[in-house]
C-alpha cells in the first residue's frame, strides 16, 4: 500500500511540475506574439493568481496517470503515456470549461480560430513533462 500512495504523490507532483512547464510555455507564446500571429487572444501576464490555479489543476490531472502506470509490467514509455493522458484535459477544456465558464464558447472559438491548435500544443507540453517529471521522480522502482 506504501508503494500505491508513493506513486499517486509521485504522479501528482509530475502533474504539478508539468503544469509549470505548460504554463510557462503558455506564457511565453503570448510575449513572443505567437498567439497573436495566429488570431488567438491568449496572452497570459505570469502572475501568481494566474499560476497557483493552473499548477493545482496540473497536479489534479496527473492523478489519472497513476492507472496508466499503476503496475510494475506498464512502467514503460512515460513519456508517450504523458502524451495520450494530455488529451484527456484538453477535451476538458474545450468541450466543457471554455463553453461553460467563458465567452470563448465551444472549442474557444470566440478566442480566435487557431485556439483549439494552442491548446492542443499547450498540453502536449504539459504531458511531455508529466511523463518526464514521473519518470524522474520514481526513479528505477
Amino acid at each position: 500500500m506504501q508503494r500505491t500512495s508513493a506513486l499517486i504523490a509521485v504522479c501528482f507532483c509530475a502533474g504539478l511540475l508539468a503544469a509549470l512547464g505548460n504554463s510557462i510555455a503558455a506564457w511565453l507564446g503570448g510575449l513572443w506574439g505567437i498567439t497573436a500571429l495566429f488570431g488567438v487572444d491568449m496572452a497570459p501576464e505570469f502572475t501568481r493568481a494566474w499560476l497557483y490555479p493552473r499548477l493545482v489543476w496540473g497536479g489534479l490531472w496527473g492523478l489519472p496517470y497513476f492507472f496508466v502506470i499503476r503496475y510494475l509490467h506498464l512502467r514503460r514509455r512515460w513519456v508517450r503515456k504523458g502524451l495520450w493522458l494530455s488529451l484527456l484535459p484538453t477535451l476538458a477544456q474545450l468541450l466543457f470549461f471554455f463553453p461553460r465558464f467563458t465567452e470563448a464558447g465551444w472549442f474557444g472559438l470566440g478566442l480566435g480560430a487557431a485556439t483549439p491548435l494552442f491548446v492542443i500544443l499547450y498540453n502536449l507540453v504539459w504531458g511531455f513533462f508529466l511523463g518526464v517529471f514521473a519518470r524522474l521522480l520514481w526513479g528505477r522502482g
